[in-house]
Parts: C-alpha cells; sequence; structure tokens
C-alpha cells in the first residue's frame, strides 16, 4: 500500500539534525510533525558541508547519481500550518532550497518534501550538539548501523556559543 498523508498534511524527508523528533517538533518548527517510518534516497550521500550562519557545518544530502549511495532519514508527516516555520529554521532561499524527491519507504517509493544545501564548503566541521542530533535521531529511527557508525565517525567540534550549546545538549530526541 502507497504511503499517504492527509490532504492537511505534507511528507516530510529529514537526513539531518531535524530526525531528532524533540529538536523536529520544538516550538517555532514542525510541533505538528509525526513519524512515518526511515526511508533512504538513491543517488545521493550524506555530507557535512552546508555552511551555518554561525560559521559550522549541517547536513546535506548531496546528489551524485550514484545509485550505489544512499541518503537514510526519516519522513514525517507534517500540518501544513507548519510550512512557513519549517522554511523559516531550515534556511529556504538562505543556504538550503525546499524540493521534492523520491525515497524509498518500507512500503515503496515516495515522493517528499527535503532541504538540499545551496552554500557549501569543504573543510568545515559541526559543532558537537549538532551532530549528536543527527547521531540520536539515527539511532532513534534504526537506520543501518554502518551508516551510524558513518556518523559517529565525522569530526565535530566544540561550540563557543556556550548558552546555545547548552539550549541544544537539552533536546532530546
Amino acid at each position: 500500500m502507497p504511503l499517504t498523508t492527509k490532504p492537511d498534511h505534507f511528507l516530510y524527508f529529514a537526513y539531518g539534525s531535524n530526525m531528532c523528533v524533540g529538536r523536529l517538533t520544538a516550538p517555532g518548527r514542525a510541533p505538528s510533525a509525526t513519524v512515518i517510518c526511515s526511508a533512504y534516497a538513491t543517488g545521493r550521500r550524506l555530507t557535512f558541508d552546508k555552511v551555518s550562519k554561525d560559521g559550522s557545518a549541517k547536513c546535506d544530502c548531496e546528489y551524485t547519481g550514484d545509485l550505489n549511495d544512499r541518503v537514510y532519514g526519516v519522513v514525517f508527516a507534517i500540518h501544513t500550518s507548519d510550512s512557513a516555520a519549517l522554511d523559516r529554521v531550515e534556511g529556504k532561499g538562505h543556504g538550503y532550497d525546499a524540493i521534492n524527491i523520491e525515497v524509498i519507504a518500507t512500503t515503496g517509493p515516495v515522493t517528499t518534501l527535503t532541504y538540499i544545501a545551496t552554500n557549501k564548503k569543504d573543510g568545515l566541521h559541526p559543532y558537537d550538539w549538532y551532530k549528536q542530533h543527527v547521531l540520536d535521531g539515527a539511532v532513534a529511527a534504526k537506520l543501518p548501523g554502518e551508516y551510524i557508525s558513518m556518523i559517529a565517525a565525522v569530526e565535530s567540534v566544540p561550540d563557543p556559543d556556550v548558552a546555545q550549546a547548552a539550549r541544544e545538549n537539552a533536546i532530546r530526541c
């Protein structure tokens, strides 16, 4: 049976820190988000090279065209009333573009919204708390073990903004 959602909801594929349900459903993001299932996008790879406004690295679902490459993530159903807030916090038009991509869910292919980085730079590192959100979300979603190990191996750095780090570290997936 194909994956569908209510008419006033849309499907969203999270592959970075938004896999962490506690982060995605925080006030001002997408509090209506509910987990549907895990999925993956083929012909893409997970990178940590999107330039954040704080200078750190965030995730990208980078297109490679190689069908052996996969980005794993979580499909959420989100009420359309959360769409504008999600666009804002994801930086739509300011570092990310919102696009529709096909992902492979347990029920088969499904088209979902996701955000793709437009401002990238090699050599950046994510902050520790950001990488932890990605890792915690991947573990909670029970993504493949070698994929989780790949995320765990990404080099991260401490956030010099101690208050921001404390806020982010308080979020649980």
